[in-house]
């Protein structure tokens, strides 16, 4: 890991060593700013984003971590001592550091699987649909009469397609808990 302070970051910023200094922080894990403005913050989120073209992850606890918090692509607050800035700026609040673990591993994989076979029923739901619409054309001389009445349609995206969206969330589950916290690296094979 890194730790780096403001003092350090300004000499890094102003001096125009971006460059050594992202070329040190592909060898770390991980890399904390400690005594650094919100703006020193920003700046060394948006430099790994623009530079390395890899997904960012900010976690804060106060008003002084917004403007890193909404620098990365998530954003994590911490409620706290701190007052609520940085959870009521954040993508997603937890109210324990201890909590980031669980966040990530479980319900991130959760979250990233229950997406994509949703996209594919989406795409499912709607090809049936505009299939069947499709094909009546050919029966009906392709007049352009529609073959179910408009409130039909509206039931149908409101009511009948509405269940499987409802039982994925709620649900589905391809792994337990314990598993995904013991093997982190099944979120890599979602991906």
């Amino acid at each position: 890991g890194l730790v780096i302070d403001g003092q350090t970051l300004n000499i890094i910023f102003q001096g125009g060593l971006e460059e050594k200094f992202l070329e040190l922080t592909k060898h770390c894990r991980s890399v904390l700013c400690c005594r650094s403005t919100p703006l020193q913050k920003s700046m060394v989120v948006k430099l790994v984003r623009r530079q390395l073209k890899v997904m960012t992850l900010s976690i804060g606890d106060g008003a002084n971590d917004v403007s890193m918090i909404q620098a990365a692509d998530v954003g994590i607050g911490i409620s706290g001592q701190e007052g609520m800035q940085a959870v009521m700026a954040s993508d997603f609040a937890i109210s324990r550091f201890k909590h980031l673990k669980k966040l990530l591993l479980v319900h991130g994989h959760w979250c990233y699987a229950r997406l994509a076979k949703m996209v594919i029923y989406f795409f499912y739901k709607n090809v049936s649909y505009v299939n069947l619409l499709f094909w009546y054309q050919f029966f009906c001389g392709f007049s352009g009469s529609t073959m179910i009445d408009y409130w039909q349609m509206i039931f149908f995206n409101l009511f009948f397609t509405s269940m499987p969206p409802l039982l994925f969330g709620v649900l589905d589950r391809d792994v337990s808990a314990e598993t995904l916290l013991d093997l982190p690296e099944l979120y890599k094979n979602g991906q």
